[in-house]
């Protein structure tokens, strides 16, 4: 394949994949609501973490 028609095709392909991220990220929740779930997410990694550094019982 010819070197340009070769970055030819990535450029298309690049500027379709753009515009596809540009309608997803439009067509996405509120940024409210997107700003309560990613807090409820790292709240949830962080109690994830709590619990598997936690030190054993000794008994």
């Amino acid at each position: 394949m010819d070197p340009e028609l070769y970055l030819y095709v990535e450029k298309v392909r690049a500027r379709e994949l753009r515009a596809e991220a540009d309608r997803h990220r439009l067509a996405s929740r509120s940024s409210v609501l997107r700003t309560w779930e990613t807090r409820l997410g790292w709240a949830l990694v962080e109690t994830g973490l709590r619990l598997v550094h936690r030190r054993p019982v000794h008994y």
